[in-house]
Formats: structure tokens, sequence, C-alpha cells
């Protein structure tokens, strides 16, 4: 019986995904992951706490504290890891790939297990942009209206209003 049951609701699954997929391909020429169709984006954002406006999407892994502001994006595939506390301002855009992070387990793993994680805040102010694939360290702060470039590596914080690239991270110039 419960095998029947499980194919029902499968079958049913599975013809509600195809005509989602459908209609949001043909509205805005996209598809998404599974649970994108059935997760609201914005509804997920308001369960964790995160301030009015504010979307994630449902492959978003969120661990611990995580704190985000209002009208802030959150894209798909992003890592945001609040085990030693992690901020995110208003109207920021995470762009999809994102990963950030306020622990580490380098110590831990080199030292055979004699040292404990790592853990410092992460902060992203308000207005900041971070690209596609962006990797943010433990304790960075990234002040307000920052910019930072696809596939950087932020080991170190970045003043306000700084745009930020490369692979460990440097100051190119003022964002605009």
């Amino acid at each position: 019986m419960l095998g029947e049951v499980s194919e029902t609701v499968i079958t049913w699954l599975r013809q509600n995904w195809v005509l989602a997929r459908r209609q949001l391909n043909e509205k805005y020429n996209r598809t998404l992951p599974f649970g994108d169709y059935i997760v609201n984006r914005w509804d997920k954002a308001k369960e964790l706490g995160f301030g009015e406006g504010t979307s994630i999407y449902d492959s978003s892994l969120v661990l611990g504290d995580v704190r985000v502001g209002s009208n802030t994006w959150i894209g798909p595939f992003t890592i945001l890891d609040g085990s030693g506390g992690l901020v995110i301002g208003d109207y920021c855009s995470i762009s999809a790939g994102v990963q950030i992070y306020s622990h580490d387990t380098v110590k831990w793993a080199t030292s055979g297990g004699k040292f404990e994680q790592e853990q410092a805040k992460t902060i992203i102010g308000n207005r900041c942009y971070i690209g596609p694939n962006v990797v943010i360290s433990k304790g960075v702060v990234i002040g307000d209206g920052c910019v930072i470039g696809a596939n950087s590596f932020v080991r170190e914080s970045i003043p306000s209003g700084m745009k930020a690239v490369g692979s460990p991270s440097r100051i190119i110039g003022i964002a605009s």
C-alpha cells in the first residue's frame, strides 16, 4: 500500500514539476532546480528571520547564526556559514555560488584534531554586490557599497566603497 501511495505522489510531483517548469521557462526563459519550484524564496527568507523583501533560493545552505537585512537577494547554490556569526546588510546582491564562511577547520585538520575549529564573525555591509563564485573567509568585514568581482577569494577586510577582485582579492579602485 505504501509503495502505491509513494508512486502516486511521485507521479503527481513529476507532472506538476514539468508543468511549472514549462510555465516558468515560457514566461522568464529559465529553469530552476526542483526545490525552487516548490519553495517560495521570500517565504524561506521570512522563516529564517531575514529582513523584509529579502529572498533566498532553496538550493542555498544556511548554517548557524545568519542575519540578513532587507531587500537582499541571495542567489542559488550559495553557502552562508553563520557558525561564528554572519551579518549581511540591506540591498545586497549575493550572486550564485557565493560561499561566505565564519569558521575554518585548517588547524583542526593539520593538527590531527588537537586544535578546535576557529570562528570569527563575518560582516557584509549594506549595498554590496558579491559576484558569482566568490569565497569570503571567516572574520572578513566588507564595508558598505563594495563590489567584489566574480571568482574572487576574499581573505582580508575591504573598506567601504571599494572594488576588489582576484584570488586573493586586491582592491582595484572605487566601486561605482
